[in-house]
């Protein structure tokens, strides 16, 4: 009985966030080591029904890096990074849009599909829904232009193909693959993509899933945790180190979706089990959300 009391009174703390996250859209970007374990994969995906099942409105993007490398790895390819991005040639680019939109996008399809819940895939294969031009990067010290390849940075989305996904009933899966206005495909950034998707639907959250806890005051050690930053404090954050490498990208897309008008962003470690329902639906939050 003590145990079915206990599950009552979890039921009756998420009730209140159910009512008021009710038709609210949530984009969800997966990605990191939480793609590589099929049952952490499905854990996160049985977590996205539940939240469409009781009102919310989730848009799911993933990227797939690791895939990537290993796929190259099997076609006999050497990885080649520019200041940190992954340098596409016709080759490249050709597994990435394989992994991306013809592997990990349908599997992710299937699994929600399998689960009970209804998905539908959105990229160049089925109906695109992100379009970008050529990303150039310019280099600190020489003021050089960097060119990257097939890499391409989102410039339009397609919110009435997204909404009308929604408005039918189904989770749109999203790969971070666009095309040029040419038909051309880009490699794009899973975290910039998620939040100019979550700028254009004005998405009420933007949840990053992970291979980390959050944002930690000190990265050796998970107890350290920032549970509630603001763009202030974020900022300072990365003028210290405190914020560095690969987590900066990540950091400067969830701000640049504040400023569009995205209520919170919220950044959590996609291996604990149901961590994104606990983000959503708890009073005390399992990662790092960040406000205005």
């Amino acid at each position: 009985m003590d145990d079915a009391i206990h599950k009552a009174d979890v039921l009756i703390e998420a009730l209140g966030w159910i009512r008021r996250f009710r038709d609210k859209i949530v984009v969800v970007k997966l990605g990191g080591s939480a793609l590589e374990d099929p049952q952490t994969v499905r854990h996160l995906l049985t977590d996205v029904i539940f939240m469409e099942t009781v009102g919310l409105r989730p848009v799911l993007i993933h990227g797939g890096g690791k895939a990537i490398t290993a796929a190259m790895k099997t076609a006999g390819l050497e990885p080649r990074w520019v200041n940190g991005r992954r340098f596409t040639d016709e080759a490249t680019l050709e597994i990435v849009t394989r992994v991306l939109a013809g592997e990990i996008c349908a599997g992710l399809v299937r699994d929600i599909n399998e689960q009970g819940g209804n998905a539908v895939g959105l990229s160049y294969l089925t109906k695109n829904c992100l379009f970008a031009e050529k990303l150039w990067l310019t280099d600190e010290k020489s003021g050089a232009k960097l060119d990257l390849g097939f890499v391409g940075q989102v410039t339009e989305v397609n919110e009435l193909l997204l909404l009308q996904t929604l408005q039918s009933g189904a989770i749109p899966v999203i790969p971070s693959v666009a095309l040029g206005r040419d038909g051309q495909k880009y490699n794009v950034n899973a975290d910039t993509a998620a939040a100019a998707i979550a700028r254009d639907l004005d998405a009420e959250k933007l949840i990053f899933l992970s291979d980390i806890p959050g944002i930690l005051q000190n990265k050796h050690e998970p107890s350290s945790l920032l549970k509630h930053l603001n763009e202030r404090r974020v900022r300072e954050l990365i003028a210290d180190g405190t914020i560095d490498s690969g987590m900066v990208p990540k950091v400067e897309a969830a701000l640049d979706a504040l400023r569009a008008g995205v209520k919170k962003v919220h950044i959590v470690d996609g291996r604990q089990p149901h961590s994104l329902l606990l983000e959503i639906y708890s009073d005390h939050g399992v990662g790092t959300e960040i406000v205005p």
